[in-house]
This record gives structure tokens, sequence and C-alpha cells, in this order.
């Protein structure tokens, strides 16, 4: 995880500045930085909670937003299954996009291995700080730094980037490229449903790719 620290670093010294400009209670941010720990969503809400957005808007964004950690849930689930709930439920808060990919690199076999549980804590540890200090510096220095530096375009630079990462195969490809047309497309709905849009795009694209490479698998085993 040292290798991408320095990006999450950035990319959470962007998101405490911007939360730090919203104009929103500074312990309320705090406290969201802390619980919510999920950069992408903190981006996505922060600006319908400047703009007065009726909660269910807020939390139905936040959720479609995360939709992504019930797939790594489920892909992590056959290693930690082993661990009682109260573990699980600990492991979950600290999940995050790179961690989840590096261990799936690390540990293809979907099988418990007494090494997973020290190189998960060893990641997750390492992305945990570098997105804390750097957003909660973000948020204590905001107004000493000038709204000319673009930090929203350097924002959306960081959030491409570890998006781009996770495109890995052909059906995150092709998910991915549908998520960004229906995003373009929808951009003039109101609260930042474009948002939403988008992500709904991108599983129904993803779950259809997924359905026809199952249909395709049993004909290719079939043939001679």
């Amino acid at each position: 995880m040292l290798g991408t620290a320095i990006g999450i670093a950035a990319w959470g010294l962007i998101t405490g500045v911007a939360m730090g400009k919203s104009g929103l209670p500074l312990p309320l941010m705090v406290l969201m930085s802390l619980l919510v720990f999920a950069g992408s969503a903190q981006l996505a809400v922060l600006p319908l909670l400047s703009h007065g957005a009726p909660i269910w808007v807020v939390w139905a964004t936040a959720m479609c937003v995360n939709l992504r950690f019930v797939i790594f849930s489920a892909q992590w689930r056959p290693y930690f299954i082993v661990y009682p709930l109260w573990r699980r439920l600990w492991l979950m808060y600290f999940t995050a996009d790179l961690n989840y990919v590096l261990f799936m690199r690390r540990f293809p076999e979907p099988r418990p291995a007494p090494e997973q549980l020290p190189y998960f804590w060893g990641g997750v540890a390492t992305n945990w700080l570098a997105w804390q200090v750097p957003s909660l510096l973000g948020l204590f220095l905001a107004d000493a730094v000038p709204v000319h530096w673009g930090f929203g375009f350097a924002g959306t630079l960081a959030l491409l980037g570890v998006g781009l990462s996770l495109l890995t195969d052909r059906a995150t490809g092709v998910a991915g490229a549908v998520a960004a047309c229906a995003a373009v497309a929808a951009f003039a709905l109101p609260f930042k449903l474009n948002i939403v849009v988008a992500i709904a795009s991108a599983v129904a694209m993803g779950l259809l790719i997924e359905h026809a490479a199952a249909r395709r698998a049993p004909s290719a085993r079939g043939a001679p």
C-alpha cells in the first residue's frame, strides 16, 4: 500500500479541503471523515448537504456510490467467514478499493489462510492513515487554501485514477464506459442524481455481461 499511499493522501487532502469549504459545521465534518471513511461517497453527498437536499436523497446517493462494497464484501466472505461476526464487522469498516484489489491479487484462491489477516491489516492500516491524516489536515486548513488552486479538478483526476485501476477485464471495462456515458447523458438531473444513474447503468451492464458469459461457458465445455 505504500506505493499508493501518496495518491490516497492527495485524494484525502482534496476531500478535506472540499468539506472544509462547504460551510457545514467543523465537528460534523470531522465526524463524517472518521465514521464514513469513503471518499467518493463524501464528495458525492457534500453538495447535497450544503444545499439542503432531502435526507433520503443524501442516503440514497451515498448508498448507490458505495454499492461496490457489497461486491467487495461478497468476494472477501470466503476468506473471513471463519471469524466471528463482531470481528467481521470490525474488518468491514476498514475495507477499501485498493486494499480489495491488492488482496485478491495476493490471494487468488478463495479459501482461508493464516497469512491473510495480517496482510489485510497491514494494507488497511496504511490506507486508513494515508486517508484520515491528510483529510483532517485539509479540514482544519481549508481556509488557508486558495480557491483558485482548482482542487475540484484535482479531486476528479484522483478519483479517475482509482477507478481506472479497477478496470481489470472486459466486463469492468465495458461497465465503466457505460457508467461514464450515462453520467454525462444524465448530467442535467438535480442533486447529482446522474451519479446514481451511472452506477445503476454500470451494475446492469456488468450483470448482463456476466450472465452472457455464464451461458456461453456450458456451450464451450460441450464443444468437441
